[in-house]
């Protein structure tokens, strides 16, 4: 584990290790094979899906951000989900929250309906519902603050404190934040895990994922799963991501101040019912994220009003935002959860979540903060006319 800050961290991924020829940045490796010394002789490395150099390097500088010891480079954050899930067999238990991601909600309801495991869906805030999930002995939580996309917060250290009591492991997405704010695994987490086709790489032009665990055995025995089922990482998917990883921090810094901006904008607009930014004192809890984030954040979500009509005109007269999938890009995109990252879950489902079709989530770039707010003030505007 390093003793660097992780500015430093995200900088020197990878840097001058290369002892073949001293280049600088760490070499792509996309060789599928390598060769044996000799009969039954392996190298470090003998295939790749089992392992690859420049995954290595990337799983590894993930780990040092996260205060963890094992990084297991996926295909998709999906896939990191999924490879969770290996931990879990027939009998066993996972706790998850009721207003987590579309894909893991609907992820974990398909395999418990498939019999892979039981399923118990609670507001993590409600320390009773809390407390009943788990005297039923769960073997794993999973945690996910902020919750997306209503960005909600949940006490990461307090959970994880009354899960261990009950024998089970946690496990934090920590996608909406990225190591720079917030670092699960030292609050008493066990998992930490990211699509790292958001933050972490940063650009929009690679689908990722990575799971960190704080021990070694844990570590080696998800490692040992993604290679099995086929999940891990492609090199240049890897060597991308660690590009995007050496600008994390300087892009938090401007993600979170023009999200500060946009959100106190919001929330005097005479369009907007509601804002839902951890970043506000009014915020339910705030002081939660104020002890266990960094900052608040680049993401938010308001309710606009006039309901689904108001949302597909604010789309239709937005020039700079995009209307798109995904989040953590340096371009700004917009999105309306009910219709597209949470469409998996039944309605009543999402009503249970508190998502709404008024409900739209942002996330905010890295573009000039006049521009950016222009563009929402004049699809607002738009958004309300009869």
């Amino acid at each position: 584990m390093s003793d660097k800050k992780n500015a430093t961290i995200a900088v020197r991924g990878g840097i001058n290790t290369d002892k073949h020829h001293g280049a600088v940045v760490a070499p792509i490796h996309l060789s599928s094979t390598y060769s044996l010394k000799g009969l039954n002789d392996k190298r470090q490395f003998d295939y790749s899906r089992t392992g690859n150099p420049t995954r290595s390097t990337f799983g590894q500088a993930i780990a040092d951000l996260e205060k963890g010891a094992v990084g297991v480079v996926t295909s998709t954050g999906m896939a990191a989900v999924h490879l969770i899930c290996q931990l879990l067999s027939v009998n066993d238990t996972i706790v998850i929250p009721h207003d987590c991601y579309g894909g893991s909600y609907r992820l974990f309801t398909h395999l418990a309906k498939r019999g892979q495991f039981k399923l118990i869906i609670v507001d993590q805030d409600d320390e009773q519902a809390l407390q009943q999930a788990l005297d039923q002995k769960p073997k794993l939580v999973l945690i996910e603050t902020p919750s997306n996309p209503l960005l909600r917060i949940v006490d990461i250290s307090k959970i994880c404190q009354k899960s261990h009591q009950a024998g089970a492991l946690v496990a934090v997405d920590n996608t909406f934040l990225s190591p720079i704010l917030q670092q699960p695994l030292t609050l008493g987490a066990d998992i930490v895990f990211h699509s790292t086709t958001k933050y972490i790489n940063g650009h929009s032009d690679v689908v990722g994922g990575v799971l960190v665990t704080k021990d070694v055995a844990i570590g080696e025995e998800l490692a040992w799963w993604a290679n099995c089922i086929g999940i891990t990482g492609s090199a240049f998917d890897s060597y991308l991501a660690l590009r995007g990883l050496k600008t994390l921090p300087v892009r938090i810094k401007q993600h979170q101040a023009n999200a500060d901006q946009v959100a106190a904008f919001l929330q005097e607009n005479t369009a907007i019912e509601k804002v839902y930014y951890p970043g506000f004192i009014t915020h339910p809890n705030h002081n939660v994220a104020k002890k266990q984030q960094e900052s608040a954040g680049g993401m938010l979500s308001f309710e606009i009003k006039g309901g689904i009509a108001a949302v597909e005109k604010l789309f239709a007269n937005l020039t700079l935002f995009t209307l798109a999938q995904s989040l953590g890009g340096v371009e700004s995109l917009i999105s309306h959860p009910s219709t597209m990252t949470h469409a998996s879950m039944e309605h009543s489902a999402q009503i249970e979540a508190g998502i709404t079709e008024s409900l739209v989530r942002i996330s905010v770039g890295i573009e000039d903060i006049d521009d950016i707010i222009a563009d929402l003030a004049q699809g607002l505007v738009a958004s309300q006319r009869q």
